[in-house]
């Protein structure tokens, strides 16, 4: 059996199991309390197996029958040699038999400490396997020496439960447990907490996840503030559920502590799909903890992981929006713009993978990845392109953009209309002082207090924003208003005029057009009919088919309303008349035909060419009434004493009661409407049924 020391561990039991060396964790309480607590009832487990010489500069592990495990990694001799090769496992799934197809582990080894002790091992990255009891390994370089002392890392994460528990997830949302307080250690200075410039995000302190305190080698270490924040993916794949969190942040402490030999979990802070927030290193989440997360610029800086590998696959919108949320409380304690940059010293004495050399001075984002400080594909580059997006929301975290509404003015496609005074409404973001801007120009400065302002706009059209002044001078704006300023009324061109239409005509409806010409010098929103009936028409209707009362006065009222709430009226009153075909003054040969089908059912026809009827009447729009059939023919029509046209009554189909021609004047006057019958060939009847006629 090959002997594996693991330097710093305390209450550490060796157990023999299937050729591994395991190591169990003894129980020990905790350093940090979400509040009192007893040790974990299963903090997990590591263990561990050389990898034998397969040739052909390969090293593996044939596939084995093994403890319990969820995470694997594999781990070398020297922290700082590099494995230039290709790693690849297959594991058997726990309790199934079934193995699953072979998979890459990350051999990238940047997250190291930045002084690593000399039981510090190398190491691949550590891939989330699931509930697994077999394994197979292979490790092959790549032109070069494989590192001294290879062996495989199987990582239980065991259940972690505690007496006290985090109160369960809303779905989505983080878990809501208590912040640890950080405690100080002897000797160990620590610069005061500053007050937070946003409020801390809700996150699951280290005994909520299960943290193992007994394996922490050493009290926490702090450096002089948080100057930026170094964002990664923790490349164990994306196959973690939220609900197995927990389990992965205790596995990946195990692996960092255990099979890499490091004080304790490398990375400050850790971050779930679903957007829960686990406290990683120990030490006080509002201190500035050193972490061992960016070789090189640890110092003054705050590792944050993402669970998963985020070269292709896309990082979830909670991940990210819980990122920003703790990148700008983090930064805030420390003053520091989310947007900003910053400028770091490089520590690396063998530097940064080949990018930065000891001593270099380099300027970062205030919220970089980790492929910044080193050479490396963390944190994928996915994850690394959404980082513009996540800076600018965290700074509306630090210095939130107001919510804004505005009064008094109607939106119309991208743009608002008023006809002066607009208020605009905001919600208090904790800022000394708001401007409210006109075209650029400050108009008002509320108070900090303040959540609205009375603006009055010039006529003409502008630019209306608001803008949070915080301490320091930061501000935000909200995004600006497009608003139109116009006190002008539509104007109707051509007032309401109503008109007989040709259609079907009964006793109590007469088809009518109204129509209208409208235009407004800004936007016209629509016209709306208010008598004798309600109806809306979009901007660009000029006309209302209607149907009016014979006999009845009616007055026909339309009221034209521009974007900005202006609005101008236009009537008419008319009056629609019947007059029955039995009042016609008639020559030739015209016979009655009684049928309820025509109006008061009665009707003329006629066949002999050259009979007509003729009707007098006073008005301004006039339309005669007759059958339309397959067999009818054509009239002509003559008004005072002119020939207006020919009326063919022909149709596919048989309709009674038909307005089918129709004339109007600008004004009431006395008419005459006359009809002559035209003796078509082979359908020379013709039947009339009198006219309609407005006054």
């Amino acid at each position: 059996m090959p002997r594996l020391v693991l330097a710093g561990a305390s209450a550490v039991a060796l157990v023999a199991a299937g050729g591994f060396v395991a190591f169990r964790t003894a129980d020990a309480p905790s350093v940090q309390a979400v509040s009192a607590v007893r040790g974990p009832a299963d903090p997990g487990r590591v263990a561990a197996r050389s990898l034998r010489d397969l040739g052909a500069n390969t090293r593996g592990l044939p596939a084995a029958t093994t403890a319990p495990f969820s995470l694997v990694g594999v781990t070398w001799d020297r922290p700082r040699a590099e494995l230039r090769g290709t790693v690849r496992v297959r594991t058997r799934a726990r309790g199934t038999g079934t193995w699953l197809p072979w998979r890459s582990v990350a051999t990238e080894t940047q997250d190291v400490p930045d002084k690593p002790g000399k039981n510090v091992r190398g190491g691949t990255g550590a891939l989330w396997t699931g509930p697994s009891d077999g394994i197979e390994v292979r490790v092959t370089g790549h032109g070069r020496t494989l590192p001294a002392g290879l062996r495989v890392d199987l990582v239980d994460p065991g259940t972690g439960r505690t007496t006290t528990r985090p109160t369960p997830r809303a779905a989505g949302g983080p878990v809501p447990v208590r912040l640890a307080a950080a405690v100080e250690p002897a000797g160990s200075p620590a610069p005061p907490v500053k007050a937070a410039a946003v409020a801390q995000p809700a996150l699951v302190a280290r005994a909520g996840w299960g943290a193992d305190e007994s394996l922490v080698k050493a009290p926490p270490t702090y450096d002089t503030s948080v100057k930026a924040v170094f964002v990664h993916h923790t490349d164990t794949g994306n196959d973690v559920a939220c609900a197995d969190s927990a389990s992965a942040v205790r596995a990946i402490f195990l692996y960092h502590v255990q099979s890499q030999g490091w004080d304790d979990i490398g990375y400050n802070f850790l971050v779930d799909k679903c957007g829960t927030i686990f406290e990683g290193r120990a030490g006080g989440t509002d201190r500035p903890v050193h972490g061992a997360h960016t070789y090189g610029f640890n110092t003054d800086t705050t590792g944050v992981a993402v669970l998963g590998t985020y070269t292709s696959a896309q990082p979830s919108s909670a991940a990210l929006d819980a990122v920003a949320r703790l990148s700008a409380w983090k930064l805030g304690l420390t003053g520091v713009d989310p947007t900003g940059t910053t400028k770091l010293t490089s520590l690396a004495p063998d530097g940064t993978g080949g990018k930065y050399p000891y001593g270099t001075e380099v300027t970062f984002s205030t919220i970089a990845g980790h492929s910044d400080g080193f050479a490396t594909e963390c944190p994928g580059a996915q994850l690394y392109g959404k980082l513009p997006a996540l800076r600018t929301a965290a700074r509306n975290v630090t210095w939130p953009v107001p919510a804004t509404t505005l009064a008094g003015a109607a939106k119309s496609g991208t743009r608002y209309y008023t006809k002066g005074a607009v208020t605009l409404g905001w919600k208090a973001t904790g800022a000394e002082s708001y401007e409210v801007r006109v075209d650029g120009k400050v108009v008002a400065q509320p108070a900090g207090t303040a959540t609205s302002a009375a603006v009055t706009l010039a006529a003409g059209a502008h630019t209306l924003a608001l803008r949070a002044v915080y301490a320091g001078g930061k501000v935000s704006d909200a995004p600006a208003y497009a608003v139109t300023a116009d006190a002008t009324k539509p104007v109707f061109g051509s007032g309401a005029a109503l008109s007989l239409r040709r259609s079907t005509v009964n006793t109590t409806a007469a088809p009518v057009t109204l129509g209208w010409k409208v235009t407004d010098n800004t936007l016209l929103a629509g016209v709306r009919a208010t008598s004798p009936s309600a109806k809306t028409f979009p901007p660009t209707t000029t006309s209302w088919s209607a149907t009016a009362k014979p006999g009845s006065a009616q007055t026909w009222a339309l009221t034209a309303t521009d974007a900005a709430g202006n609005a101008a009226t236009s009537s008419v009153s008319r009056t629609a008349a019947l007059v029955a075909e039995q009042s016609a003054y008639r020559k030739g040969t015209w016979r009655t035909t009684t049928t309820s089908s025509y109006l008061g059912g009665r009707g003329l026809y006629s066949s002999s060419r050259g009979a007509y009827a003729s009707w007098t009447f006073t008005g301004r729009s006039v339309g005669l009434i007759v059958k339309r059939a397959a067999n009818t023919g054509a009239v002509t029509v003559y008004v005072d004493g002119t020939k207006a046209g020919t009326l063919d009554t022909r149709a596919s189909t048989t309709a009674y009661r038909q307005l089918a021609w129709t004339k109007a004047w600008s004004s009431s006057a006395k008419h005459t409407i006359k009809i002559v019958v035209a003796g078509t060939s082979g359908r020379a009847v013709v039947g009339i049924d009198g006219i309609a006629y407005l006054r």
